[in-house]
């Protein structure tokens, strides 16, 4: 089984207008959307409820929760880049927030200049904005890419 998202195509310096009614469709296994939902949930989860497995530290010195951070954040730009049509503004959000997402622990790390991202001489200042950014950039592209797979559904489903 594969989600079929359907959507205009049109080249992304077109602006507004489209400028093709080519239909793009978008095949990513419904399992692996699934499971990268998952694990973007248990991230979510452990860290909304402050697990203590968080604090363990893995081969290296790198904590748990900070890897697990990066996993969840790659996990759900993975979901919006894999739902999104190829060619489309959404694909290319997608694939920014995936970069992101990806670039956000060793960023962090280099910021802190350790692994366990203890920040001091005010640069925790700059990877709280660096943290909502990477944030809202990850929420917003698979928020976007959820609501249109969701109406393509409906729209789908509603017309047959």
């Amino acid at each position: 089984m594969a989600v079929r998202c359907h959507a205009l195509r049109r080249p992304l310096n077109s602006g507004v207008r489209l400028t093709t009614n080519i239909i793009a469709t978008v095949n990513m296994p419904r399992k692996i959307a699934i499971a990268l939902l998952a694990i973007a949930a248990f991230a979510v989860f452990s860290l909304a409820t402050g697990a203590t497995y968080l604090e363990a530290v893995l081969p290296g010195g790198l904590p748990f929760g900070n890897a697990l951070t990066a996993l969840g954040l790659c996990a759900a730009a993975g979901t919006a880049l894999g739902l999104s049509a190829r060619g489309t503004v959404r694909r290319a959000v997608s694939l920014i927030a995936l970069t992101a997402a990806a670039a956000w622990l060793p960023v962090s790390v280099a910021l802190a200049g350790n692994l366990a991202l203890n920040f001091s001489n005010g640069r925790g200042f700059t990877w709280m904005v660096l943290c909502f950014a990477v944030v809202g950039i990850v929420l917003g592209a698979l928020i976007w890419t959820l609501a249109m797979t969701l109406l393509a559904v409906r729209r789908r489903t509603g017309a047959a």
